[in-house]
């Protein structure tokens, strides 16, 4: 499910003692939900702007390119003109 080791050895721990309140089991979970639905936001804005940026490339023999133009920071918002 994504945990990080030391999210597991957290989980394996709780896992054997039979003491323990579930709430931090549930805790556990929810943060991990929580992680996880700030990455998906972070890929989809990332596939967002590399599906714009594949949009305005020609694809062609041409050498310009927006995609290598926005890495370099001269694209959109970049150093617009600094080489």
């Amino acid at each position: 499910m994504g945990f990080s080791l030391e999210a597991i050895g957290g989980l394996l721990d709780l896992w054997r003692d039979r003491g323990r309140a579930s709430a931090e089991v549930k805790q556990m979970a929810l943060d991990h939900v929580a992680a996880l639905e700030r990455k998906i936001a972070e890929l989809q804005a990332m596939s967002r702007t590399l599906s714009h940026l594949a949009e305005a490339c020609h694809g062609d023999d041409r050498p310009d390119c927006p995609i290598l133009d926005d890495l370099a920071g001269q694209g959109p918002g970049g150093n617009c003109g600094k080489q």
